[in-house]
């Protein structure tokens, strides 16, 4: 083989490499951000791969649960505290559609939150 040939491979392989680096990047979908209070009957809407970040105010973050009615558009996620970083509950929209959330609070005392979240494309 010759050395030209061989710089010549070299070269369209580099190229090939470099260009599939420069593919477009995944947007980032920004969260939704609420308070807990004012969930209450709300509906929210979000799209495909985004979150709901619930704002829980006073109240301790991991202290809420919830159940989603339909567990393939959305998905609660816990509140939690590590290492000194404390993350919100929140719901996670999954698929296109509409399900009721209802999250309530292991503090007793305080009424549930229902609430419906619109998932679209």
């Amino acid at each position: 083989m010759k050395i030209s040939n061989l710089y010549g491979i070299i070269a369209v392989v580099a190229l090939t490499a470099g260009l599939s680096a420069c593919a477009a990047p995944t947007p980032v979908i920004a969260p939704v951000t609420m308070d807990a209070d004012d969930l209450q009957g709300a509906t929210v809407d979000l799209v495909v791969g985004q979150v709901l970040n619930i704002n829980t105010g006073d109240l301790a973050v991991d202290s809420y649960s919830g159940k989603v009615a339909d567990t393939s558009v959305a998905e609660f996620v816990a509140g939690r505290e590590d290492g000194g970083a404390t993350f919100n509950p929140g719901v996670k929209a999954l698929a296109e559609g509409s399900t009721q959330v209802v999250m309530s609070n292991s503090n007793g005392g305080i009424q549930n939150l229902t609430f419906t979240v619109d998932v679209g494309k």
